[in-house]
């Protein structure tokens, strides 16, 4: 099984990026041997509409299997569900993607079957001063 860890660097001993879509890095484990098998650059982190969807496809692309995140966007959940790829929220920004992938391991995190809405992001009934359309440069928490 493939899993893929949205990641600040290259490495494991990397900090885990909570936000799936803005993620620098992606770093595609291979759970059977606990390697990395490689790193993929997130070339839509800095878009400034569609980095989910984006990201997912390039996930998509990678042949992963499941993706691990602190927080996966609605727009980016349905894209890697249509894809096959199972999603597991719940990564804090203070872990390594060392540390993730071993709590993974120990089924800490749990496969998430619909999107998550995060408050104060979007999602909301659209009555706020921003009508429903989220806060400029808004982080998933």
């Amino acid at each position: 099984m493939k899993l893929c860890v949205s990641s600040t660097g290259k490495e494991k001993s990397s900090r885990v990026d909570i936000a799936f879509g803005r993620a620098p890095f992606f770093l595609i484990i291979d759970m059977k041997s606990m390697d990395m098998m490689k790193v993929v650059e997130n070339s839509s982190a800095a878009a400034g509409h569609g980095a989910g969807i984006a990201a997912a496809q390039i996930v998509s692309d990678a042949g992963v299997d499941a993706v691990l995140s602190g927080y996966v966007g609605p727009n980016a959940f349905n894209a890697l569900r249509a894809s096959g790829i199972k999603v597991f929220e719940g990564v804090t920004e203070n872990e390594t993607v060392q540390e993730a992938i071993g709590r993974y391991t120990r089924d800490e995190y749990k496969e998430k079957t619909a999107p998550t809405m995060v408050p104060g992001c979007g999602g909301g009934k659209g009555r706020g001063m921003v009508k429903g359309r989220g806060r400029v440069g808004c982080r998933r928490k």
